[in-house]
């Protein structure tokens, strides 16, 4: 079995670059990849600081107000050009009026139990009319809970959604994180540089590389701990295997999305920001109910507090553990294990291949099988039949950590 240990991170961290591979183990994950090339310019920012102003200044730009559902007004304007077709605008009980964004509209039509897109289709006239038949009559509850600026309205929700503002989450990260950008442990990461095979933990932040995201509607943040990797094995050329700790946070004020909060170990991060050789991903996900901000103190921000602070031990014991639990004597006993976990002959017979290709030696162990699991599955096309696959590999090593 490969030696497995730790690289003291008590000592001075990484000052340069390292040689990476077994790329093909564990995962390779799109969720960041998928952010940065949806993310234009106006959504990136350099630095933790710059991410908590932005986010900051719009909460404190807006103000969160509970309404009866009866005094709410949707007015249109008579309809003198075109333009007037689609204007629409939401008349509050103090006479201010404010316009929909479109992520508010959506909301606004699905408390009216009504079809957002096919009002957007239709002239505004008639969809005032309809919203306020909608909120009047068709709406159990009687209220609304709206958050906007004096020009926009940016959401609005049942009375019982609690939110969780992003410049809050923000501020949790920088606790740990401080702005991200190697002042403290957690940082935006480095960059492979595929020709030659060397992960740059120090490469600069910049537009293209960042991974700090917000709109106004959600914040992104992805850091690392790549200047203290840890050692889990040996590649082929005897050079030490590592990993490094990577975590993940997002949540949405408005209410697009819930709150999320992974955690994971992985190899390296490439230029166009996919997740190589991802390990151990756990994810925590929170709604946003009438409890979620207080449950965001007391279970989300202590969780992100300990892994940034935690210790390696139980990664670095379950891959042993996974390396020394065999389940086959031979190939026919590896297939009927396979077999037992509903695995098709012909699939099997690919996952033995591949780790004969990619160890160098036949499947024995559960970590051997979870490794060609992964490798068999990276040649799928269809994301949900490949993560599927993948979660059989998370199985195994689960049952033996």
């Amino acid at each position: 079995m490969d030696a497995i240990t730790t690289i003291d991170t008590t000592q001075a961290p990484q000052t340069g670059d390292y040689a990476v591979g077994n790329l093909s183990k564990g995962e390779i994950r799109s969720d960041l990849s998928k952010q940065w090339i949806a993310r234009p310019a106006d959504q990136r920012f350099l630095s933790l600081n710059a991410l908590r102003d932005n986010v900051l200044a719009r909460a404190q730009r807006t103000k969160e107000t509970r309404l009866d559902t009866r005094k709410i007004e949707f007015i249109a304007p008579d309809p003198k050009t075109q333009d007037d077709l689609h204007k629409l605008a939401i008349g509050l009980p103090g006479g201010e009026e404010i316009a929909p964004t479109h992520w508010s509209f959506g909301q606004l039509a699905s408390l009216a139990q009504a079809p957002a897109k096919y009002l957007r289709q239709l002239p505004s006239q008639i969809v005032a009319d309809a919203l306020q038949y909608g909120m009047r009559y068709n709406r159990g509850v009687e209220s609304i809970k709206t958050y906007g600026t004096a020009e926009e309205l940016l959401a609005a929700t049942g009375p019982d959604y609690g939110r969780i503002y992003d410049h809050e989450v923000v501020a949790a990260v920088q606790q740990v994180a401080g702005n991200g950008l190697g002042d403290e442990r957690w940082k935006v990461p480095g960059l492979l540089d595929w020709r030659t095979m060397r992960y740059d933990p120090n490469h600069p932040v910049t537009i293209d590389t960042t991974t700090l995201y917000a709109s106004d509607r959600d914040v992104f943040i992805f850091l690392v701990d790549d200047r203290n990797p840890i050692e889990i094995g040996k590649l082929p050329s005897g050079e030490p295997d590592l990993v490094f700790r990577g975590f993940y946070i997002t949540n949405s004020e408005v209410g697009s999305g819930a709150l999320k909060l992974a955690a994971f170990y992985l190899r390296a991060i490439c230029c166009n920001r996919l997740m190589w050789g991802v390990e151990g991903f756990e994810e925590i996900t929170m709604r946003h109910s009438k409890l979620a901000p207080t449950r965001f103190i007391e279970e989300a921000r202590p969780a992100l507090a300990s892994f940034a602070s935690g210790s390696s031990t139980k990664l670095i014991e379950g891959v042993a553990k996974a390396k020394a639990a065999k389940i086959a004597a031979d190939n026919d006993e590896a297939l009927e294990f396979l077999a037992s976990r509903k695995f098709s002959r012909a699939r099997a017979t690919a996952v033995l291949e591949a780790v004969e290709k990619e160890e160098g030696r036949p499947a024995r162990t559960v970590w051997d099988l979870a490794q060609g699991i992964s490798a068999v599955a990276r040649d799928i096309q269809q994301t949900d039949d490949r993560i599927e696959l993948e979660s059989e590999a998370r199985k195994l090593l689960d049952k033996v950590a």
